[in-house]
């Protein structure tokens, strides 16, 4: 072997050095954009910015699926990547909503719909009328299915059907002497059972 001069001996580690540099800015790009394209479209944080707002769903003559949902909720997250293709597939023809239970700006409507299970599904026809609900986590087939029934204006045939859910308690005390159920409020959500 040859005997590098110190002068050949800096050069040839500062070569290295910038390729060893170039190699991690490449490997952490792709890293980065690996992960943003894996989970970027379909994250439950992502979904809800991509989502329908309330007011606008129930007034543009389409129907709805309004999701109540959580950060920190399980069945939530394991629905999401199944719930972001559903969503991409039916975008046209149907709504999709999604209200965080931790947001208290949705309260009026978690009580509305007593909410006390996340996820929690409203189906909405395209007069914007509350038509039926399911809670819990359900596979993609059934929810195509209630959206399939959903647009054609039929009795969405898997509305009562119970996935596991994540417990949610609405952030709301009866008031003292009061012994009815702070949820109800009177409300009435209407249900198709045929």
């Amino acid at each position: 072997m040859e005997n590098l001069s110190p002068q050949q001996t800096t050069g040839a580690n500062r070569v290295r050095n910038i390729l060893i540099a170039i190699v991690a800015i490449i490997l952490s790009a792709s890293v980065f954009l690996g992960l943003n394209t894996q989970t970027g479209s379909l994250s439950l944080e992502a979904q809800a910015q991509d989502s329908t707002p309330l007011e606008i769903a129930l007034n543009n003559g389409k129907p709805t699926m309004t999701e109540f949902y959580a950060n920190w909720c399980t069945s939530c997250q394991a629905m999401a990547e199944d719930l972001g293709k559903i969503k991409q597939q039916y975008q046209k023809s149907v709504n999709f909503v999604m209200l965080n239970v931790d947001n208290n700006k949705w309260l009026p409507e978690i009580l509305r719909y007593q909410v006390d299970g996340i996820p929690h599904f409203v189906f909405f026809n395209s007069q914007g009328e509350a038509i039926a609900q399911s809670i819990g986590e359900q596979p993609k087939p059934i929810i195509e299915a209630n959206l399939d029934a959903l647009i054609d204006n039929q009795s969405l045939p898997y509305t009562y059907s119970t996935g596991q859910i994540s417990e949610f308690d609405a952030p709301v005390k009866s008031p003292q002497g009061n012994q009815s159920d702070p949820r109800s409020h009177g409300a009435q959500v209407k249900t198709t059972v045929e």
